[in-house]
């Protein structure tokens, strides 16, 4: 099979490398100074899971050169997106398998759901419903990527923990397109798995990303230094209850309580989230996504967030005070 990764930094350079050691065909799509640096050296990954590797894929920004592949995995970060789709169609067959890897509520959450608050598209997502309008949602497949790891320097994944892969069709059906994938990211050796409710697997990370990200971004805190702190961690607690609600009014049942999500994520204690990652490097924050979809839901659905609401404006003038 063919896979191309549209972004292969911290999340897209680790599950694109492990399809290339595995032996599929795949394109790394990059730019700037990570692909040039791939493109000399090839890519170095640097993982405490799986061992250091290096590979060497073949990597470029020319969409042209590529040309249709079998699954195409957008990894870049969800705010980028209405940017990039329409740059898609050279890689898109009949065929073409749409993965998608971001974090928050995705684009494509209310597609298909009669549901009168599924009736608009998510403005905080998918602003002007540019992605929509360039993405048909049948070639979607929904992806969540348990995984901690960043660009150490160009041409560099650091791989900190984890290697867990939910994939799931929206519909919630085994396809034979959806195991297909699962098989290829197993044999990579990624923890994949085939969900019959991706909805809610999504719910149970936002769930933790909402509270942890804005709070790590303000403070500068890891995550563990954050939750060691009464004070920010009352503060998260109080923005995940919110998150529970929202989904609770949605239909979506927790598969995770806050408790346990808090005890999981105490033994991270020096992960640096990815929203304060970005901040350090000066790169927009995923706050719309992972924050404004919730309250927007909310809104949509009679559930205030005051917390919620309280974080994204204190992160989204945070974010306008870079540079």
């Amino acid at each position: 099979m063919k896979f191309a990764i549209y972004g292969a930094g911290a999340i897209g350079g680790l599950v694109g490398s492990r399809l290339i050691i595995s032996g599929e065909e795949v394109v790394l799509i990059a730019r700037g100074p990570h692909l040039a640096a791939i493109r000399e050296h090839g890519l170095a990954v640097r993982s405490q899971v799986f061992g250091d590797y290096d590979c060497q894929p073949f990597a470029t920004d020319d969409l042209e050169s590529v040309g249709p592949v079998d699954f195409l995995i957008l990894a870049v970060k969800a705010h980028s997106l209405g940017g990039i789709v329409p740059k898609l169609a050279p890689l898109l067959g009949e065929e073409t398998v749409i993965v998608t890897a971001q974090n928050g509520i995705p684009w494509w959450y209310l597609d298909g759901l009669e549901q009168p608050w599924a009736s608009e598209p998510l403005e905080s997502v998918d602003p002007g419903g540019v992605i929509a309008s360039h993405i048909d949602r049948r070639l979607v497949i929904g992806s969540i990527v348990y995984a901690s790891s960043a660009v150490a320097s160009p041409g560099v994944v650091e791989h900190i923990e984890g290697s867990r892969c939910l994939l799931g069709e929206p519909d919630g059906s085994r396809s034979e397109r959806v195991r297909r994938l699962a098989d290829a990211f197993s044999a990579s050796g990624l923890k994949a798995s085939i969900r019959s409710n991706i909805r809610s697997d999504i719910w149970v990370k936002v769930l933790g990303n909402a509270a942890f990200n804005p709070i790590s971004a303000l403070t500068g805190a890891t995550l563990g230094g954050l939750l060691r702190f009464p004070p920010t961690r009352k503060l998260a607690r109080a923005a995940m209850e919110e998150v529970v609600a929202v989904a609770a009014a949605l239909g979506i049942k927790m598969t995770v309580s806050v408790d346990r999500r808090l005890a999981g994520a105490d033994q991270a204690s020096d992960h640096k989230t990815s929203m304060l990652q970005d901040l350090e490097a000066g790169r927009p924050l995923e706050v719309d996504p992972i924050v404004g979809a919730v309250i927007e839901l909310g809104d949509r659905v009679g559930v205030k967030t005051p917390t919620l609401g309280a974080l994204y404006a204190c992160t989204k003038l945070l974010e306008t005070k870079q540079g």
